[in-house]
């Protein structure tokens, strides 16, 4: 026979063991969500998110180091074909000059803004901040949605904010 101080014990621990088990089960559950940021010496590319209320996939755009364009895509969860489209020159939102767009310093990573549609339009979920070291400054891009099993033709990038983060400098 236990002694009684050790029964109580696994009483306790059992009690804490059910406690925990129905605490975890009440609680509330939140997905994990992760988007994703690769570079090289000349490009970047990057996943944003579009519009989780409605699980469409995420879209993948590519930052050209070289010539100061932005690229994106996003994949259709039906037709498994690439539909939405979308393009902007960030160099010239940089007011960089040709001949200086190729020494530009660039960085990109998307976020979350959930902004509010205007205008019919879909806005997505995600933005995408792209920075900037010779002009000093950070921009703030959103992009449009329509679901398509069709490709549909490139729209552009918007650039709705931005901030600058030091004084614009010379390239060498």
């Amino acid at each position: 026979m236990l002694p009684r101080g050790n029964e109580r014990r696994f009483v306790w621990m059992g009690l804490g063991l059910v406690a925990g088990l129905c605490l975890a089960y009440c609680w509330p559950h939140e997905t994990a969500q992760a988007v994703a940021t690769d570079r090289d010496d000349r490009f970047a590319v990057c996943t944003v998110e579009t519009q989780t209320n409605f699980g469409m996939p995420e879209a993948v755009f590519v930052m050209d180091f070289l010539t100061g364009r932005l690229t994106g895509a996003q994949l259709n969860q039906q037709s498994y074909a690439f539909t939405n489209f979308w393009f902007r020159n960030v160099a010239a939102d940089f007011g960089l000059k040709p001949n200086a767009a190729a020494k530009a310093k660039y960085c990109i990573i998307p976020g979350n803004a959930y902004l509010t549609s205007a205008g019919g339009a879909t806005v997505s979920s995600g933005v995408i901040y792209v920075g900037e070291l010779t002009s000093g400054k950070v921009i703030c891009y959103t992009f449009s949605v329509r679901n398509s099993k069709t490709p549909l033709p490139v729209m552009q990038l918007d650039p709705i904010a931005f901030f600058p983060f030091r004084e614009a400098v010379e390239p060498n």
